[in-house]
C-alpha cells in the first residue's frame, strides 16, 4: 500500500518514503557493522550504536574483537571471522557481546563476506538483540499457528476491502479456495444481500478505528455445507506501529451450536407462553361453542394457518349412540384461519353435522384416541383428511401441505378432535408442534367436558324451573297481565326466581313474584315448594301478610335456604290492592297519566329468617294503573348503585303508550346485561276496576 494514500502500490514501483520507522526491520532494530580484511570496523550504523552503546566516532577504525567481546572470546571471534573471510561461508548464531557499559548481551548475528569492485573482501555483520528476536519469533510462530490451525475464520482485507489473506478455516467456511479470494472485493465473494451490513461495518471500522465485536450474526448455508449454520462476525482495523491504516481483519466464528441453543430456548419460551396463554384464554365460559372458538384462536397463527374443532354428535346429544366401527357423526364447533383462504370452505361450518367414513383420519383419530401427524401431505393422505372429493380439491388449491389431528380427551372419554393445517407457512409440522398442540387440546377438552356437563345440568334445572312456572289463566276479572322469565347466562346455573298469577274468589287475583337465594336444581325445587305453598294459602283467602307468615314457616324448615317475595291481591270490585313484601325490592306503581313511582312499603325480612311479623299495605287503583313486580336480577349489577338502576327502571316504565308485552321486552333489553349471573322474573299487571267500568257504561 502507498504510505501516502493507503492504496496498493503498483507492481514494480517503490512506495513513498517515510521518515518514521515502521515494519518488522525497525521493530528488530537490525544493526549493520562492516569489517575490513584485518578485522577493523569500517562502517557503523545508527542501530549498531543503539545495540552496542558505542558511537560511530568511537567504533570506526577499531579492531572489532577488543572493542566488542570479552578477552576470553577473542580467539573464537577471530576464528569465526577467518572462516567467513577465507571460505565465504555465512555464519549465523548468537554471540556474547560486551556493551559499552560493561554488561554482556547475547546478540543474534548473520555474518557474510562481501566483495567490492577492487577485489577486496569485507565482512558484513547484521545483528539484533537476541531476546527481542526470540520474542518476535514466538509471536510470529504463534500467529502463524493460530491463523493456519484455528477453527476461527480469519481474513485480511486492504483499505479497498479486497482480500489480502485468508486462513484455511475461512476457506472451508466459504467453500472457496484461498487463492480465489485474493485480490477480489469482499462482496464479490460474499454476494448475498445479508452481507451488506458487514461491508458497511468494515468501512465504519476503517474510518473510526473502533472494533465491532460480535456485531453481526449471519445464518445460512455455504457451498461446502448444505446444513444451516450461524456465524458471528467481528471486525478490527489493522494499523502499523506509526498508526498508518493497513486494512481490516474479518474474524468469523461458527456459532451454530450457540445459535441453535438460543433458538431452542426462545422456542421453549414461546411454547410455554402459548400454553400459559391457552390456560388463560381457553375455558373462560361454561359454553361448549365458545370454548372451541377459544381453542382455535389460541392455535392460530402461533401453530397453524387454520384450525377446526369438531366433537362427536353423541357427546352433545345423549340420545345419539356413540360411534361404532363405521362412520362417525361430528358436529363442527369452530373454524378459524390466520388469513382469508378457500381452505375454510373445505371445513364443516360451525353447527353443521357431518358424517366421516371409517377410513377417514378424523374417524380414526377419535376411534383410536391417538394423535395423527402428517408432515407432508400427498394425494392419498389428502383424500383421507377431507370429508369428500370436493373438499380435497379445495385443500389442494389452498396449498395445504401439512396436517395434524389431536383427539379431545377428557376423563377417559374422547369428545372429538382438533384439526390443524399449514399452507402459507412453509415449515411442516414437527413432533414438537404435535406435543404443544396436544397439550392445548388436552386442556381445552377438559373445559369442553366441563361446559358440556354444566349445560346438561343447566338444561335439566331450566326445564324443571320452567315446568314449575305458571301459564296465565285465560280470563282475569278486570286485569291484564304480561310476564317474562330469563334464566342466568350460560356460564351460570339457573336460579330460583318465580312469578305466579292466582285467581281468587270474589273476582280477586293474587300477583306473586319471589326469589330463592342460590342456584341450581335445589333452588328450583325450593322455588317449586314455595309456589305450591303460595297457591294453597291463597285459596284460603288470607291477608297478604298472613300468606307470607305461613311461607316464612315453610322456608325456615328448608335448610340453608331463604327467599324474598312480594304478594299482592287485586280486588277489582273495591278498586284497591293489598300488598305485603318479605325482603323484596319495592314494586313500581304506574298510575294512569302520572309518572311511575316506587311504592313506599314496609320491606319486611326475607322468608326463612323467622320471628318478624309482616305488614299489609292497601292502596286504591284506577283504570289503566299498572303494577310492576320484578326480582333483583333485573336491576342489581356489580358496578352500578341500586338507586341509579331503579331510576333507570322508572324512566323505562314512563311510556304509557306501550303494551304490557312491549314493556316487558324493553325492560329485559335495556336492563339485562349480556353476562348476568342471576335469573330474572318480571310480572306487569294493568288494572281496570269494576266500579270505574260500571261508571263508564252507566250501569
Amino acid at each position: 500500500m502507498s504510505a501516502a494514500d493507503g492504496r496498493p502500490a503498483e507492481s514494480g514501483r517503490p512506495e513513498g518514503r517515510s521518515s518514521q520507522p515502521s515494519g518488522l526491520m525497525d521493530l528488530l532494530g537490525v544493526a549493520a557493522v562492516l569489517l575490513d580484511a584485518e578485522g577493523r570496523i569500517d562502517l557503523w550504523s545508527p542501530e549498531a550504536e543503539e545495540l552496542f552503546g558505542y558511537t560511530a566516532e568511537e567504533a570506526l577504525g577499531q579492531y572489532a574483537a577488543p572493542l566488542l567481546v570479552h578477552e576470553q572470546h577473542w580467539d573464537l571471534m577471530i576464528k569465526l571471522f577467518a572462516e567467513v573471510m577465507d571460505t565465504g561461508e555465512r555464519w549465523a548464531g548468537a554471540f556474547p557481546i560486551r556493551h559499552k557499559d560493561g554488561s554482556t548481551r547475547l546478540v543474534e548475528f548473520r555474518n557474510m563476506r562481501l566483495l567490492d569492485g577492487l577485489g577486496d573482501f569485507y565482512a558484513l555483520g547484521l545483528a539484533t538483540d537476541r531476546s527481542t528476536l526470540r520474542e518476535v519469533e514466538r509471536d510470529l510462530a504463534l500467529s502463524t499457528r493460530l491463523i493456519s490451525q484455528s477453527p476461527i475464520g480469519l481474513a485480511i482485507l486492504d483499505t479497498a476491502l479486497r482480500y489480502v489473506a485468508v486462513n484455511p478455516a475461512l476457506e472451508r467456511m466459504h467453500g472457496i479456495p484461498a487463492e480465489d479470494h485474493l485480490g477480489r472485493h469482499y462482496r464479490e465473494i460474499m454476494t448475498s444481500t445479508k452481507f451488506e451490513g458487514p461491508e458497511a461495518g468494515m468501512r465504519q471500522v476503517l474510518e473510526t478505528g473502533a472494533p465491532l465485536v460480535d456485531e453481526y450474526t449471519i445464518v445460512g448455508h455455504t457451498p461446502a455445507d448444505p446444513h444451516l449454520h450461524a456465524w458471528s462476525i467481528s471486525l478490527y482495523r489493522l494499523d502499523d506501529p506509526q498508526g498508518r491504516v493497513l486494512g481490516v481483519a474479518d474474524v468469523v466464528v461458527d456459532v451454530t451450536d450457540r445459535y441453535q441453543a438460543a433458538t431452542e430456548a426462545a422456542e421453549a419460551r414461546r411454547r410455554l407462553a402459548l400454553i400459559a396463554d391457552g390456560s388463560a384464554h381457553i375455558g373462560t365460559t361454561l359454553e361448549v361453542g365458545q370454548t372451541a372458538r377459544e381453542l382455535a384462536g389460541v392455535t392460530v397463527p402461533e401453530i397453524a394457518d387454520m384450525a377446526t374443532v369438531d366433537v362427536l354428535d353423541s357427546v352433545l346429544d345423549e340420545h345419539r349412540p356413540p360411534p361404532g366401527d363405521g362412520a362417525a357423526l361430528f358436529r363442527a364447533l369452530a373454524v378459524h384461519a390466520a388469513y382469508v383462504t378457500e381452505a375454510v370452505q373445505a371445513a364443516d361450518p360451525p353447527g353443521q353435522i357431518a358424517s366421516y367414513d371409517a377410513d377417514r383420519l378424523p374417524t380414526e383419530c377419535v376411534r383410536t384416541g391417538r394423535p395423527i401427524l402428517i408432515s407432508h401431505i400427498d394425494g392419498t393422505t389428502l383424500a383421507r383428511i377431507a370429508r369428500d372429493d370436493r373438499a380435497a380439491t379445495v385443500l389442494t388449491r389452498a396449498g395445504v401441505h401439512s396436517y395434524m389431528l389431536l383427539p379431545l380427551t377428557a376423563r377417559g372419554q374422547i369428545l372429538g378432535f382438533l384439526g390443524l393445517s399449514r399452507a402459507r407457512n412453509p415449515q411442516p409440522f414437527t413432533e414438537d408442534d404435535l406435543a404443544l398442540a396436544g397439550e392445548l387440546a388436552s386442556r381445552a377438552a377438559v373445559c369442553i367436558d366441563n361446559a358440556r356437563s354444566h349445560q346438561t345440568v343447566r338444561n335439566a334445572s331450566e326445564t324443571l324451573q320452567r315446568s314449575l312456572l305458571p301459564d296465565h289463566p285465560p280470563h282475569l276479572p278486570g286485569l291484564e297481565v304480561a310476564s317474562r322469565y330469563r334464566p342466568a347466562q350460560a356460564a351460570y346455573e339457573v336460579g330460583g326466581d318465580w312469578y305466579d298469577v292466582l285467581p281468587l274468589d270474589g273476582d280477586k287475583t293474587a300477583l306473586v313474584v319471589g326469589d330463592v337465594m342460590g342456584s341450581g336444581i335445589d333452588a328450583a325445587v325450593t322455588m317449586g315448594r314455595l309456589r305450591t305453598g303460595t297457591s294453597d294459602f291463597a285459596d284460603l283467602d288470607l291477608d297478604p301478610a298472613q300468606v307470607l307468615q305461613h311461607l316464612d314457616k315453610i322456608t325456615s324448615g328448608l335448610e340453608q335456604y331463604i327467599a324474598t317475595c312480594v304478594y299482592a291481591v287485586y280486588d277489582p270490585r273495591r278498586a284497591e290492592c293489598h300488598i305485603s313484601t318479605a325482603g323484596h325490592l319495592p314494586p313500581v306503581l304506574v298510575r294512569s297519566g302520572q309518572h311511575p313511582e316506587l311504592l313506599d312499603l314496609p320491606t319486611g325480612t326475607p322468608l326463612g329468617v323467622g320471628g318478624v311479623p309482616f305488614v299489609t299495605t292497601t292502596f286504591p287503583v284506577g283504570s289503566g294503573d299498572r303494577l310492576v313486580l320484578y326480582t333483583d336480577g333485573l336491576v342489581e349489577v356489580r358496578h352500578h348503585p341500586i338507586d341509579e338502576r331503579l331510576n333507570t327502571l322508572l324512566h323505562l316504565l314512563d311510556a304509557p303508550d306501550r303494551t304490557l308485552e312491549e314493556t316487558c321486552d324493553r325492560l329485559l333489553h335495556e336492563l339485562r346485561l349480556p353476562a348476568d349471573p342471576d335469573d330474572v322474573a318480571v310480572l306487569i299487571a294493568r288494572m281496570q276496576p269494576f266500579a270505574e267500568a260500571d261508571a263508564l257504561t252507566g250501569e
